[in-house]
């Protein structure tokens, strides 16, 4: 095992620290809004600029890396990012907090594509799988201990400010201090989403629709439970449940799906996910809510992995690149209008809207799934994918995939080409 981690270590530190940060400052964004007063419907306009951000940055940031190379991208973003950070706390104006959050989303891809296409490089091809779930692990696990460093200090304090912009400065130190060979600029992926959406309906409108409430979720959750009554540290708790919940449900969720039709392990997963949504809306704060939410997590998280293996069952091994990246495209947009949408519901309806409105959109997803069951045979490509744990983060990190082949097979804008059915 050292012998797969030695090589990446320095990477993974890195994304280790950049995340702690990352899921600190976004949770305490939310938390110092409510309490400057912003509404609810600001703060959901807020937390969606940072994924249009993320969808500025997935064009932009392979172009940055060609100019000036690996590390120098990622000590100028690393610096954007912590200067992000800081402004919050000296500029206190929601106006001023959508600009910085754009800003903030588009730094941060960028620094996920410089970490990704390097471990893409430092990977061998048998080892893919195993470097993904690895990287993956570190994600979830450093997002899930961030939500514990709200109990260091007061929101309404600069301290949680300064200490998130200390830990994207610190992951420029294991990055900027390796040893290892910068590795070469990948391509853009370019894919053709009408024809995508013929060959793989389904995946697409999962994509889509699990954006819009896991970005209601990494948005909004922290305000749903502050206004639900939960102190600074008791959101952090409620976070790190839903987290650690994603983490842990996902692995045996994705094996039953990998040995029985994934449409239906689908529908069971987004049925289920919307009965828990449904009676955590009837719940206070309080453990059991806490309970609801694990499982929530372990559900909903669940809903992208499956959608992702479901496009690869049906796609050709030299389309999986293109299509994998249209999917996180669909996904993306779907997490820009989450936020916004969540944030207007709660305006009107209070904090329980927000469950209800993973439960409305979870239930359109149920709808159409049952429906493909019902009248469409899906048809599978070739061998049956395998479910692979994971979290959005950047186009370069489906590389390492195990099902996808090398970057050179799946790019190019003759990807899903009709001729290729």
């Amino acid at each position: 095992m050292w012998s797969q981690i030695a090589p990446i270590s320095s990477l993974l530190s890195g994304v280790a620290l950049l995340l702690l940060g990352n899921g600190l400052l976004n949770t305490l964004l939310t938390l110092r809004g409510v309490a400057e007063g912003y509404s609810t419907s600001m703060l959901g306009l807020i937390m969606s600029g940072y994924f249009v951000g993320f969808l500025l940055g997935t064009w932009l940031a392979i172009p940055l890396v060609r100019r000036v190379g690996h590390i120098r991208a990622f000590a100028f973003c690393a610096a954007l990012a912590a200067i992000a950070a800081l402004l919050h706390v000296l500029l206190i104006d929601p106006w001023i907090w959508l600009a910085l959050r754009v800003l903030y989303g588009l730094a941060l891809v960028s620094l996920y594509t410089v970490i990704e296409s390097w471990l893409n490089a430092q990977a061998p091809a048998e080892k893919r799988g195993q470097v993904f779930a690895l990287y993956m692990a570190v994600n979830l696990g450093a997002l899930a201990a961030a939500q514990q460093l709200l109990n260091l200090a007061d929101p309404s304090q600069f301290v949680l400010f300064v200490l998130a912009a200390m830990l994207i400065s610190a992951a420029l130190m294991p990055i900027t201090l390796t040893r290892q060979r910068q590795p070469s600029v990948p391509d853009s992926l370019h894919s053709n989403l009408r024809q995508l959406l013929g060959i793989a309906p389904l995946a697409i409108v999962a994509a889509g629709l699990s954006g819009l409430a896991l970005g209601a979720f990494w948005g909004m959750a922290p305000v749903y439970a502050s206004l639900s009554g939960f102190d600074a540290g008791g959101v952090g708790l409620l976070m790190s449940s839903a987290i650690l919940g994603g983490a842990l449900l996902q692995w045996p969720i994705g094996r039953y799906s990998d040995r029985h039709d994934r449409r239906l392990v689908m529908l069971w997963v987004v049925l289920l996910a919307v009965l828990v949504a449904l009676a955590m809306s009837l719940l206070p704060a309080g453990r059991p809510l806490l309970g609801l939410m694990f499982l929530f997590g372990g559900l909903a998280f669940a809903i992208y992995p499956i959608a992702v293996a479901q496009l690869i069952d049906q796609l050709h091994s030299d389309e999986i690149l293109a299509g994998s990246c249209s999917l996180l495209l669909v996904n993306g947009i779907g997490s820009v209008c989450g936020p916004l949408l969540a944030g207007v519901l709660m305006q009107q309806l209070g904090a329980q809207a927000l469950p209800l409105y993973f439960a409305a959109v979870l239930a359109v997803l149920a709808g159409y799934t049952w429906y493909r069951l019902r009248h469409v045979s899906d048809l599978v490509s070739g061998a049956q994918a395998h479910f692979v744990p994971m979290l959005r983060t950047s186009p370069t990190v489906l590389e390492l995939m195990p099902d996808a082949p090398p970057a050179e097979a799946g790019a190019g804008d003759e990807a899903l080409a009709p001729e290729s059915r």
